[in-house]
């Protein structure tokens, strides 16, 4: 028996894709979004009835003892690795967006305070890092009015893009909707640009993420070794896309998790792949609502497939 949900569609834009440009004249816009989860994650030590299993070791289930080496592993990510990104996007003056998990914001002041002072854009990315779609409809919208909340509260300014941890529940995108605040949804990843569906009797507009361009392949077996290896995959996708849109428009999203790119041997990958765009003329580094409003204004709902 089919689950009741939203309807799946399988031909999108089709061959009529969206044309035009991106802020700055630019074809091809790359989105580079930090995850920042760690402070977030299921933790015995947060109370949590199961932990993480996924560590730079693989998938590790520990039992019920705490997985110390797993917490600290994630609070790398806060500690060094964060400052670590900040520092190469600084060094070549790139905005990023970061999918923010409001609890961990909340443990860190100091780079609550950071955030707040930069042109960095905030997706909200949940109240803690949960799988939203084990939470009833009521325990959903009410994380989610937390989570606006809280990270209003630590930068200073709300945000107008969501995003959840690994997918949505049937309930999501009509309690984004709902909510009110927000323009725009990140949960999806079918398409390489910005696209509309009807929730109810609104048309709200959906900024699909990418699965393939993330640092969080270096924590699965498939994935690359090495620093450059991710690198050369992100060039490779940048080149072919940057080849695509000569004749319609093109997004690119790059995934980063401050534990992972964050080690010294893969942040390479990313000062590579920074200068590598700063070096294409008709390519630009946006955040996300950046593109989220720009599509709005240029690209209307009743232009949508």
């Amino acid at each position: 028996m089919a689950i009741p949900g939203p309807a799946r569609d399988l031909v999108g834009y089709g061959r009529n894709r969206p044309t035009g440009e991106w802020p700055g004249g630019a074809r091809l816009a790359v989105n580079v979004v930090i995850n920042y989860e760690e402070g977030s994650e299921r933790s015995l030590a947060a109370g949590d009835p199961d932990q993480e299993t996924s560590t730079e070791w693989g998938s590790y289930p520990f039992g019920e003892e705490r997985n110390l080496a797993m917490e600290t592993m994630y609070e790398y990510g806060s500690r060094v690795g964060i400052w670590r990104i900040l520092e190469q996007l600084d060094r070549f003056d790139a905005d990023a967006t970061f999918f923010a998990c409001a609890v961990a914001v909340e443990a860190n002041p100091e780079l609550a305070a950071a955030i707040a002072q930069s042109r960095h854009d905030v997706v909200c990315h949940g109240y803690r890092w949960e799988e939203v779609f084990r939470l009833s409809e009521a325990e959903e919208r009410e994380h989610m009015r937390m989570a606006v909340s809280s990270l209003t509260t630590s930068l200073g300014r709300r945000p107008l893009g969501w995003y959840c941890r690994y997918g949505p529940s049937v309930h999501t995108r009509r309690l984004v909707v709902e909510e009110g605040g927000f323009l725009f949804d990140c949960d999806a990843y079918n398409d390489d640009v910005p696209y509309y569906v009807t929730v109810g009797d609104r048309r709200h507009l959906v900024v699909p993420y990418s699965p393939d361009t993330n640092d969080f392949r270096f924590w699965q077996q498939s994935g690359p070794a090495t620093g450059g290896q991710f690198f050369e995959y992100l060039r490779d996708a940048f080149d072919f896309l940057y080849q695509e849109s000569r004749d319609h428009l093109k997004l690119m999203s790059v995934g980063l998790h401050p534990r992972i790119i964050g080690r010294p041997g893969r942040i390479v990958s990313l000062t590579r792949f920074l200068d590598y765009v700063q070096g294409k003329k008709e390519a630009a580094i946006l955040t996300r609502t950046e593109l989220a409003q720009w599509w709005l204004q240029h690209h209307p709902a009743e232009d949508g497939p």
